[in-house]
């Protein structure tokens, strides 16, 4: 079909298209057309918050393929085998003090779950790491007070070690055996090396078959992942337009009984910049808002950001997302009634 000389694609090419990408095509030409202002904000925050992530997206990328060429995947699944508590314990420690933030840490979750790393343990540095960092710890204790700076601190490493183990438990019992969709699972050469033990092949670079698995393993992550991102970044911009942060914290001010219930539940499809939502929180807490629903809506917000939780979407089955958005609600309601009490 064309229309004024341009030829169009048809409806089965159009099928054969990315739906994702499709769906950001068609959403910034709308913008452009209908809202043109917004569409270039939209497109030029996009392109800022990729780039500003990219680093830690191409670090990643070439983890996973590394890990996956030379069979190291295969051997920290054996390592790991029968050491859950200690598996653990320490990545929800090293998630709340690494400096990785919501988005930042998606690669590395990508990375983990392409490696074969056990489902717990990701689940444990998953809701942890984006709760805290060196940089929001000091940030926080200096913008609303080391007392609430320590209740990050202790919400994200009682999160993700309630994660863990709870997660850990269901696993005991059946449930979680394969979290990984079949179109991110290894295939091919990849697939076959998994089920004979083999030795980790470090130069990898050596080997056709490897430097093949480590290529397909980074183009298909990295288009994965780029499309999810480029969307979320896409819609927050929208988010921080037309429902900025300051109006959704406006509407958790006083002290009524649903507050609480309400800041987590905003705060799950709410993102929120880690270091921005600090003085924005601060402020109205000053005007009045109670210091437990700050804590509450800064958790969930955090846990489960629009580019964080899309860009996981894609990789784990519908139930492992559906538990880790609620351990990330259930945590952060926890976490600001229990600071209601010390608070």
């Amino acid at each position: 079909m064309t229309v004024s000389g341009l030829k169009l694609p048809n409806l089965r090419q159009l099928r054969q298209f990315d739906r994702v990408w499709l769906a950001i095509l068609i959403l910034i030409t709308v913008l452009l057309v209908v809202i043109p202002q917004q569409g270039v904000i939209s497109v030029q925050f996009a392109i800022q918050n990729f780039v500003g992530i990219l680093p830690f997206l191409l670090m990643s990328l070439l983890l996973a393929g590394w890990v996956n060429a030379s069979g190291l995947d295969k051997q920290l699944g054996r390592v790991l085998q029968g050491r859950m508590t200690t598996v653990i314990t320490s990545a929800a420690a090293f998630g709340a003090l690494s400096p990785f933030c919501s988005c930042g840490v998606i690669p590395v979750i990508a990375a983990l779950l392409a490696a074969g790393m056990p489902l717990p343990a990701i689940m444990a540095f998953w809701l942890a790491s984006p709760l805290m960092s060196p940089e929001i710890f000091w940030l926080s204790s200096a913008e609303l007070g080391l007392g609430f700076a320590v209740a990050r601190l202790v919400t994200a490493l009682g999160i993700g070690l309630a994660a863990g183990f709870a997660t850990w438990g269901l696993e005991r019992r059946g449930l979680f055996i394969s979290p990984l969709k079949d179109s991110a699972k290894p295939c091919g050469c990849s697939a076959k090396r998994s089920l004979a033990e083999q030795p980790i092949v470090w130069r990898f670079w050596q080997d056709e078959s490897r430097r093949a698995s480590f290529w397909q393993t980074v183009r298909t992550t990295g288009l994965q992942l780029s499309k999810w991102l480029v969307l979320a970044f896409v819609l927050e911009s929208l988010m921080l337009r037309y429902l900025p942060a300051s109006l959704v914290g406006a509407w958790l001010g006083g002290g009524t009984w649903w507050t609480l219930p309400m800041a987590t539940f905003i705060g799950v499809p709410a993102y929120l910049n880690g270091y921005a939502a600090i003085p924005t929180i601060a402020g109205l807490i000053d005007l009045g808002m109670s210091p437990s629903a700050g804590l509450a809506f800064l958790t969930a917000g955090a846990a489960t950001s629009i580019p964080a939780a899309m860009a996981v979407f894609p990789l784990v089955k519908r139930p492992v997302f559906i538990w880790y958005v609620g351990l990330a609600l259930i945590g952060s309601l926890v976490a600001g009634l229990g600071y209601s009490f010390i608070a």
